[in-house]
């Protein structure tokens, strides 16, 4: 069963273009289905209280137009599957006139806090919960490659202002740093990441980046070279005027 809530664009989510920005399409995402989940009881109380938690593994947003300041927008979430430790999720924006803006597919771990270690769906976990349809759209790959001759950039730590309530980097905040690396005038049509693993305050965050025709990859990465997030722009082609 799908939940949605409408908003409307404000100056505080807009970029120098007047238009609402790509972590602020992801922030309307996350709201919605955190709405979603403390309507049914299965907000962030209950699941600390049972030491558990929903991490984002995936992402894949595409946008067709980013909408204006003051433009009424409509966020919509369903989840359509469980699977193990995993629960997948779709997203839409739509205008208030119903104009598709953008649409998005997610995969999130269920995560036993006490450990942190993936934990089984049970019947309490998913309680409350009523699956939709799978959106129609093209999906891509929840894995990305990343791509040779990778270019390294000056490491950076992480500060307070990144983290989330779990006490680690919140997933929109990974999305923000690895778009400081795109060049300019670069319009994002589709972002995939891939979250492998969870940064804390004080980590340092390795950067290495690859440009390429229509596409940039940045790598958030350990001194060694383990990434705790993989991020893939690709540039808009198709977006409406």
């Amino acid at each position: 069963m799908s939940y949605s809530f409408k908003g409307r664009v404000r100056y505080s989510e807009i970029g120098e273009n007047g238009c609402l920005t790509l972590p602020g399409i992801q922030d309307y995402y996350q709201d919605c289905c955190t709405f979603q989940s403390e309507e049914i009881g299965q907000g962030m109380e209950v699941l600390e209280a049972r030491q558990r938690a929903w991490v984002l593994s995936a992402w894949q947003i595409v946008v067709n137009r980013y909408p204006k300041m003051g433009e009424t927008i409509v966020a919509t979430t369903a989840p359509y599957g469980f699977k193990g430790f995993l629960g997948m999720r779709n997203f839409t924006l739509t205008t208030e006139a119903g104009g598709l803006l953008s649409y998005a597919n997610s995969i999130w771990t269920n995560i036993d806090t006490k450990t942190g270690l993936p934990a089984r769906l049970t019947d309490e976990d998913t309680r409350g919960y009523v699956l939709d349809e799978k959106l129609d759209m093209d999906y891509a790959p929840r894995k990305i490659a990343l791509p040779v001759g990778m270019r390294a950039e000056e490491p950076f730590a992480i500060q307070k202002h990144h983290l989330d309530t779990h006490h680690h980097v919140n997933n929109c905040q990974y999305i923000r740093m690895a778009a400081d690396y795109l060049p300019e005038r670069f319009v994002i049509c589709q972002m995939r990441a891939e979250y492998k693993k969870q940064a804390l305050l004080g980590d340092v965050f390795y950067p290495a980046v690859k440009q390429e025709e229509g596409k940039v990859t940045v790598a958030l990465s350990t001194e060694s070279g383990e990434p705790y997030a993989i991020v893939e722009f690709t540039a808009a082609c198709r977006l409406q005027k």
